[in-house]
């Protein structure tokens, strides 16, 4: 089969799900990912809608990409108006994307309801927006909106909508079930009409309403498709949108197809974490290929069966996603995973040391009390570290006090923090104010300890997350503090758990600051 381009639409059509934001930030990490992970497109969103795309098309210019596109996403011109005089349009243009992907209306009913225009006025709509960009940017694609139901409403005119883009000179049409209720066996069908009609190149773009969005877009590329969009996750608004996490597993592993390497396809489920994990949501343990439970066997036959031959009960290995056999009972893949991240890390660990049964067991009984490493990669070497005795304390903190005060009722909260650190046998007493009590606690620490170490002076706090695990405690619960901190370098995840917000931060604060301490002592001696 041939190349199968992938074609991402987290970072816009995944944000308009219930309970997913992104900070341009955010959005800027998770294109690094995804272009890690082999993504042919990334769609980062509407310029014309909002000023944080503005931002992030700005920002994303000063990113290297290994291999990504990024494409920016828009509509067809407004009517009465010409293609030049359109903001929306122009807006593209000046955002200077790799690609742009508009989209047009293909069902008559929505081109009278939503639009009220004459059908062919649509039409016109649609072919001189394509033309207009065609002349400004590298690569136009068009969405054909709500094409599969507009096909069986009026399918002469549906198939109009697409010999209009084609015409216009798109680079690809994408066939779109935008509502997300039609079946695989009428997408197959439907597909087969489209390629009599155009010779452009073909994409689809499903969601999942009626649980059908992988599938359908599974048939669509087994009908002669070539780009496939989706999200990470299947995030998308109402049901979602088709999950990549599945589809490229399946064309790969099923179907056969090209579209991402095989260590790219090891990174599947550390991607899909990494999107939960900035998304602040609890990842689904249920997901197929990539969630915990996705390969678990609990007890009786199924174990039984697994531990000779894991095919007996496993579809595909799940190390080709980068996921583990799990047994409930005694998770027999966790030392694999240890010496796997302790490879990574450059930390030499043997599968026989004991060192590793107590990392393992370290793990176990952290993530029994919250813990979680995705995202906090930098926690997790300093856990090793700690075990096999090669980490160094670079300081002590003796103790510290956070207080938060509102001395009127219309005032800002005031945050101080007054913390006391030893170094050597040097103590230093410190005090700081901060915009909350976790900035404070932030200041205070960097502020006694940079006379000693210089360097932190370079490190910025990025981004401070907070969760609060199921304990069903109400205020009383555990929380999950993930923090992401950066030099001029580069940039790491720590993680801190406790019942108190402000123990959850330091633990995190201090994980960060060590983690900093740790490289750059091994940078330098590295140097030597």
């Amino acid at each position: 089969m041939s190349l199968v381009r992938l074609y991402d639409t987290t970072l816009r059509d995944g944000t308009q799900a219930e309970d997913i934001s992104f900070l341009v930030e955010d959005k800027i990490r998770i294109a690094h990912k995804l272009d890690e992970c082999g993504i042919h497109y990334i769609e980062g969103g509407w310029p014309g809608s909002n000023p944080k795309d503005v931002t992030f098309f700005k920002d994303i210019k000063k990113e290297k990409l290994h291999q990504a596109k990024i494409a920016a996403f828009g509509s067809t011109r407004r009517a009465k108006i010409t293609p030049d005089k359109d903001q929306n349009l122009r807006t593209l243009v000046a955002s200077e994307a790799d690609a742009v992907t508009i989209f047009g209306k293909s069902w008559d009913f929505q081109v009278h309801e939503a639009l009220r225009i004459p059908l062919e006025e649509n039409l016109e709509l649609i072919f001189d927006s394509i033309e207009y960009l065609k002349a400004r940017m590298p690569e136009v694609f068009y969405d054909a909106e709500h094409f599969f139901d507009g096909y069986k409403s009026n399918p002469e005119y549906a198939l109009k909508t697409l010999k209009a883009a084609e015409q216009g000179g798109a680079a690809c049409i994408i066939l779109c079930d935008t509502n997300g209720g039609t079946m695989p066996y009428e997408i197959a069908a439907i597909i087969e009409k489209v390629k009599a009609t155009v010779s452009v190149p073909l994409g689809i773009h499903t969601h999942n309403d009626g649980e059908c969005a992988v599938a359908n877009s599974i048939v669509a590329v087994n009908s002669g498709i070539v780009q496939v969009q989706g999200t990470i996750n299947g995030f998308g608004e109402r049901c979602g949108n088709a999950n990549l996490c599945s589809i490229i597993p399946a064309l790969r592993l099923k179907m056969g197809a090209e579209c991402v390497s095989d260590a790219q396809m090891r990174q599947l489920r550390e991607l899909s974490r990494y999107v939960y994990e900035l998304a602040n949501l609890a990842p689904n343990k249920h997901q197929p290929y990539v969630g915990n439970s996705a390969f678990a066997h609990k007890g009786g036959v199924h174990v039984s069966a697994i531990q000779r031959h894991p095919e007996t009960y496993e579809h595909m290995r799940p190390e080709l996603v980068g996921n583990t056999t799990r047994v409930l009972v005694s998770d027999l893949s966790g030392r694999a995973n240890i010496l796997a991240k302790a490879t990574e890390f450059n930390i030499n660990l043997d599968s026989k040391d004991p060192v590793t049964l107590e990392i393992l067991e370290d793990i176990k009984a952290m993530e029994n009390r919250g813990y979680q490493f995705e995202g906090a990669e930098a926690s997790f070497e300093l856990l090793m570290k700690r075990a096999l005795g090669t980490h160094r304390k670079f300081f002590q903190v003796v103790g510290f006090r956070v207080i938060d005060e509102k001395r009127h009722e219309d005032d800002q909260p005031l945050s101080e923090a007054t913390i006391m650190v030893k170094v050597g046998g040097k103590v230093e007493h410190t005090a700081a104010d901060g915009t909350g009590p976790v900035n404070a606690l932030d200041n205070a620490l960097r502020k006694a300890l940079e006379k000693f170490y210089p360097k932190l002076k370079d490190v910025k706090l990025h981004d401070y997350k907070v969760r609060v695990l199921p304990a069903g405690q109400g205020t009383a619960s555990s929380i999950r503090v993930l923090i992401e901190s950066g030099d001029k370098e580069s940039r790491w995840g720590t993680v801190g758990v406790s019942s108190n917000v402000i123990e959850a931060s330091y633990q995190a604060l201090i994980d960060s600051i060590e983690y900093k301490l740790h490289r750059d002592e091994e940078t330098a001696g590295a140097k030597k």
